[in-house]
Order: structure tokens, then sequence, then C-alpha cells
């Protein structure tokens, strides 16, 4: 759902809630400080110092590095990126991001370890 001050979503995986998501923004797709738009993504497992194993959105028109990392405020620590959290508290901010970050490891991540792609669909 989109509201001025950030963007509230559902990450489901076979019609089952996993999490919901935070994000910036609606800003027509304008690098760091907008959402990212509506389509079909293919995420892939990425590996860094800073967040450990995460999630990778590759192909987002108009944009590179899209990520799904742990985050509870859109504004204050997204840069375009999707946080997971467990608990919605307001638009683009919400509760328990790294426990959520852990259910879509030891889900996704284990479907997309076992070579099985996931299709990430976002829509309004």
């Amino acid at each position: 759902m989109y509201h001025p001050t950030g963007t509230n979503g559902l990450l489901t995986l076979d019609g089952k809630l996993l999490c919901h998501t935070i994000e910036l923004p609606w800003r027509d797709n304008q690098r760091n400080v907008s959402c990212i738009p509506e389509g079909r993504y293919m995420p892939a497992l990425r590996w860094n110092r800073r967040w450990g194993w995460h999630f990778q959105i590759p192909h987002v028109p108009a944009r590179d590095a899209i990520l799904i990392h742990p985050a509870n405020d859109a504004l204050r620590e997204l840069r375009g990126c999707i946080a997971p959290v467990m608990v919605l508290t307001g638009p683009g901010q919400g509760l328990r991001s790294r426990e959520a970050m852990g259910v879509l490891q030891e889900t996704m991540g284990a479907v997309l370890r076992s070579g099985t792609a996931i299709e990430l669909i976002v829509h309004s």
C-alpha cells in the first residue's frame, strides 16, 4: 500500500504469509528515494560483510543494487531497497526486521539454495 511517507506490503511464498515489507514511498522510481516499480522480479541470494546473506532483486528498471535487508524505518534506513518486518507500525515502518529476515532465510533462502527460482511479484 502506497503512502506519502512509505510503502507497506506483504511477502508470501506459495500463498503463505512470511512477513510484511516496508519501502520508501513511490517517487517515480528515482534512485535512492523511491520504492521499486510494480512488476515481476527473480530474487537471488547474495553475501556481503554488511548484511551477511540477504537477497538481491536484479533487473529493476533503471535501478541496480536493490536488496532485501533488515531495517525498521524506510525513510531513515533504506535507499531504495526492501526491508522485511514482522509487524507494521506505520507507513514505511515496522518492528522485528531481523526476525523477519531470519524467516526469509529459512524459507526463500532454502528454496533458492535448492536451485529453484522464485518469482517476486510487486503489485498494489
